[in-house]
């Protein structure tokens, strides 16, 4: 029997499978996706083999992991929630799905993992948030979940009513951080700088400052006034930042992926 088994196997999914192929072998994986050409696809890719039904793999693993879109889990939990027995594993990542939520589309007798990844996981670099009742699960269980997400990245357990702000801290960010890349590496193009160096230059910048952050321990705004000299030119670039409303825009940004969330289910 397979130890963990994805339904749907897009990017996200993709992302978590290969990552736990560092750890697991491709026997103790099994997944179903609709698509039956992508299926066949990373079957030939990783060795991993696929099932025919959602219904087929519940009936072979300790691990279900839920890696459906939200507008598509209602009908998912529907079809499955027959089958799941209280020993198994549910983990969602789907956004919008509370616990509460999941409980009742799947059944009481299911025990739920919520977790929000984001797509740097797809290159091990992944920030994952988990939400549980821990009174739930056994030392073991508690042990798995961690190997599957810290095999992606890191990973930080957090009280489930704080997973719609998870969202805005790692599971949207990576797309305002990519927008903030493209955006600076256009203004080094625009003062002449070619774009393949633009495009490094600022990614490594944007790795190597949170790497700063991560490792030093220092407040970002102590690490931000370092960079800036009296009357230099990053004291004068953040002064157009903030002219422009940088910092609302964010903060904006984050209520509204906020307010989304609760409107997905």
């Amino acid at each position: 029997m397979a130890k963990i088994g994805f339904i749907g196997m897009g990017n996200m999914a993709g992302a978590i499978m290969r990552g736990s192929l560092k750890t697991f072998a491709p026997e103790d994986i099994i997944f179903f996706d609709a698509n039956a050409a992508q299926a066949e696809k990373v079957t030939a890719e990783t060795g991993v083999q696929h099932v025919s039904s959602n219904i087929e793999l519940v009936g072979q693993v300790k691990y279900i992991i839920l890696a459906v879109k939200p507008q598509v889990l209602p009908a998912v939990m529907a079809e499955i929630k027959d089958v799941v027995k209280n020993e198994q594993v549910v983990i969602s990542i789907a956004a919008g799905f509370g616990i509460a939520d999941l409980t009742e589309g799947i059944g009481e007798q299911a025990r739920i993992v919520r977790v929000m990844p984001n797509t740097p996981a797809m290159v091990g670099e992944g920030m994952t948030g988990v939400a549980y009742d821990a009174a739930k699960f056994n030392d073991e269980e508690k042990a798995m979940v961690e190997t599957i997400f810290t095999s992606i990245g890191k990973m930080e357990l957090v009280n489930e009513n704080m997973m719609d702000v998870v969202a805005s801290a790692s599971g949207c960010s990576p797309a305002y951080v990519y927008m903030f890349i493209e955006a600076l590496a256009d203004g080094c193009v625009k003062n002449g700088l070619p774009r393949n160096l633009a495009y490094k230059m600022v990614s490594q910048a944007v790795l190597g400052s949170a790497k700063m952050v991560l490792e030093t321990g220092m407040h970002p705004g102590e690490l931000k006034d370092m960079v800036c000299s009296p009357g230099g030119t990053t004291i004068e670039g953040l002064a157009a930042l903030e002219e422009c409303g940088f910092r609302g825009a964010l903060i904006k940004a984050c209520d509204a992926n906020f307010q989304k969330n609760k409107l997905l289910k």
